[in-house]
């Protein structure tokens, strides 16, 4: 049970700091929608997601009201959609993209492959319909696993994927490249994943499942200001309380989800999750420590601190913490990271550094619409090299800017916010991208 006390902070913290619930997300599985057909299974498709998801947005509607939280997304995640159709996946992504808006969620994630060791037919003609599909589909969302720690890097993977975010960037300038911000390519791809555009519904998880993802950057940076001077320690022990009781709140919500919808509570993501208004920044939680910008020496320290103490937090406040759970360093989502990158404090190359410690990876990150195929599939190998030495999740979702130079601005919108396009190092490695095959596994990859 949540106490009196805890209500009355969970209230200040909605207020006064920015605090909300980021996504509830139901996952689905569609397994059982598979056919040979794909009108058929497009159509099973539908059915099955109009049916499972119906009273979603209601029923987080209604949370909202009664308990005065904030839910900023309801979402939906799927099985990755080239485990269920062999033939033309555009038919499906169709019926995907209908649903979402039938039963009026946010987006809907799942239009997926996982390539981390080989890519079956399936897989692949789904990679080569990603750019069509994104151009033409409001909701949908796309992510493509090409590394594992114990498979090591898919790089033929790689090297398409670059091309397809070219194309994908192409097909949308006249969005400024939309389309590339509802794709995400993995290392280590998690089933339970809230967030998108990475999330889809794995073939270990329930036939339907509740996750939930908190943010609250807000609240931590309050937080920290109450300490200022003190050292390290007592920082890390502030933000472990502090993500306790954001835990607690996000518990809550998924618990009231699973009970009202009769579906199986799954997991809560603690990912700090920034959004471009000010107060809600992980870029000011780093600078809070005593940075005088993100970007400046000490910043990856600082993130470690903050990843680790937010999940040694949150592990205590509930027994069903998954998903990727740390802090998300986008830079078009946050005011902090969008400033930093602007007046150049902040780099790529610091980013791809940063990204050793957090959750994710490079994220929503704008670069000149001229960089080449070859560059963005190298970007995406170093990190996917980080995920599989590291043990852990890494992504790129880059946006290649058409006709935008390294300074100029992209306007996304909403959440996604906007983002200086940053520039990328020119020196050529066509010929490395070129041999394909398969980066091997590292050899703590051998753990039976």
């Amino acid at each position: 049970m949540i106490e009196t006390g805890e209500i009355l902070q969970t209230m200040r913290m909605i207020q006064e700091e920015n605090f909300d619930i980021r996504t509830i997300t139901l996952g689905i599985n569609l397994l059982d929608c598979s056919d040979s057909d794909a009108d058929r299974c497009a159509d099973r498709v539908y059915e099955k997601i109009c049916r499972r998801a119906e009273k979603l947005v209601h029923t987080g509607e209604e949370i909202e009201r009664e308990f005065g939280i904030p839910i900023v997304n309801k979402r939906i995640s799927v099985t990755p959609v080239s485990l269920i159709c062999q033939a033309d996946p555009r038919p499906i992504a169709k019926a995907l993209d209908k649903a979402a808006a039938e039963v009026g969620v946010n987006f809907l994630g799942g239009y997926s492959a996982l390539m981390h060791k080989g890519a079956t037919l399936a897989d692949e003609r789904l990679l080569a319909s990603i750019p069509e599909v994104l151009s033409e589909t409001s909701l949908l969302c796309s992510s493509v696993n090409v590394a594992s720690t114990r498979t090591g890097i898919n790089m033929n993977a790689v090297r398409e994927m670059g091309e397809i975010i070219k194309e994908t960037a192409e097909k949308t300038s006249a969005q400024d490249g939309l389309g590339c911000a509802k794709l995400v390519v993995f290392a280590n791809a998690v089933e339970d994943n809230p967030f998108m555009a990475g999330a889809f519904c794995g073939v270990g998880e329930p036939e339907c499942a509740i996750n939930v993802g908190v943010s609250g950057p807000g609240v931590v940076k309050v937080a920290l200001e109450s300490v200022r001077g003190e050292p390290f320690d007592v920082i890390a022990e502030t933000i472990k309380k502090t993500a306790f009781k954001i835990t607690r709140v996000g518990q809550l919500v998924a618990r009231e989800a699973s009970q009202r919808l009769n579906i199986p509570f799954g997991i809560v993501d603690l990912s700090l999750a920034p959004t471009p208004a000010r107060g809600d920044s992980v870029a000011r939680i780093l600078e809070e420590m005593g940075l005088e910008t993100v970007g400046a020496p000490g910043t990856t320290a600082a993130l470690a601190l903050l990843n680790d103490a937010v999940k040694k937090g949150g592990v205590m406040a509930s027994n069903h913490v998954g998903g990727l759970s740390g802090a998300f360093i986008p830079v078009s989502e946050d005011i902090g990271m969008i400033e930093a990158a602007a007046k150049g404090a902040l780099t790529l190359e610091k980013l791809e550094a940063m990204t050793c410690v957090c959750s994710v990876g490079l994220d929503m990150i704008a670069v000149p619409g001229d960089t080449s195929a070859a560059a963005i599939s190298g970007i995406i190998a170093d990190e996917a090299a980080i995920g599989i030495v590291n043990n852990k999740t890494t992504a790129v979702r880059l946006i290649p800017a058409v006709g935008k130079k390294a300074g100029d601005l992209v306007e996304f919108g909403g959440l996604l916010g906007y983002a200086p396009v940053m520039p990328v190092n020119a020196v050529s490695n066509e010929r490395f991208i070129a041999r394909g095959g398969r980066i091997p596994a590292p050899l703590h990859s051998l753990r039976n």
